[in-house]
């Protein structure tokens, strides 16, 4: 199963998109589950959740095989750069310990 956080923006909805054309199992965090489900696929599960929140990193996590990270913190606070960081560093670690054998990141 991949899991696709982001899903809710530009790039992570196009990707989800194609994702699902192509009949992958999916999974799709977002911070708001409700304003996604009825823009993906009935097969797509939707997880709600932030990118700061490990317990919730972990939860989406789990039976993933690969992941795509878009998230982006740009405009959520003062201190964008480091909660970018730190969201980056806690996905990281969180894929490390689930066993996600392929991880990859939009800079």
């Amino acid at each position: 199963m991949i899991l696709v956080t982001g899903a809710s923006g530009h790039v992570g909805s196009r990707l989800l998109e194609r994702l699902e054309r192509d009949g992958r199992a999916l999974r799709a965090l977002t911070r708001n589950a409700d304003s996604l489900r009825g823009r993906v696929a009935s097969a797509t599960q939707v997880a709600q959740g932030d990118v700061l929140d490990r317990a919730a990193i972990r939860a989406a996590l789990d039976g993933i095989d690969a992941a795509y990270y878009l998230v982006h913190s740009l405009g959520t606070s003062q201190s964008f750069v480091d909660e970018d960081r730190r969201g980056a560093a806690i996905f990281a670690d969180a894929a490390a310990d689930a066993g996600v054998e392929r991880l990859v990141y939009l800079g």
